[in-house]
């Protein structure tokens, strides 16, 4: 007994102290809610398509007999021929100016320059860069067709 008589006290202050013991609560798990898991395909690259362009064709216009003033006909052609080379903005053409036979050589190289020139200015004035074009003069050294005049009268548009 004697030594509940020390040990008593000593149990009060370890007790008083610390407190008493409890018993340790154990938590249950978390349950973590399944989740579902969606795969999403990811797309492939695709590789932007440029849309296709038509053929690049262009027109030649013929001129009246010395004359450098573009025509109606000539008009339409140029428009047709301006939206051609605005799909082509890489392309840099030549305008050639051409003449039939009728006057000296040096009237119609001139000539011929007038009317490449004409055909150059009204490309621009479609809204074709004028870095684009060139102009060149034959005069009548490169008749379409020695026979007919009226179809030497004329400017080229050539691909470089």
């Amino acid at each position: 007994m004697r030594f509940l008589k020390y040990c008593v006290p000593f149990i009060i202050v370890l007790v008083a102290f610390f407190g008493c013991p409890k018993k340790q609560v154990v938590k249950p798990p978390e349950v973590v809610p399944e989740t579902t898991v969606t795969i999403v395909p990811v797309p492939e690259e695709t590789v932007p398509v440029e849309p296709e362009r038509p053929a690049l064709v262009l027109n030649r216009i013929f001129f009246d007999f010395d004359k450098s003033d573009i025509r109606q006909d000539a008009a339409e052609v140029l428009k047709q021929n301006a939206e051609m080379l605005k799909i082509y903005p890489e392309v840099k053409i030549v305008v050639e100016g051409h003449c039939c036979e009728i006057g000296t050589s040096e009237y119609n190289m001139a000539l011929g320059e007038r009317r490449a020139k004409a055909a150059r200015d009204y490309l621009v004035m479609l809204g074709v860069p004028a870095g684009q074009m060139t102009t060149l003069s034959y005069g009548e050294e490169r008749p379409l067709d020695p026979k007919v005049l009226e179809k030497n009268r004329r400017c080229e548009f050539i691909v470089q």
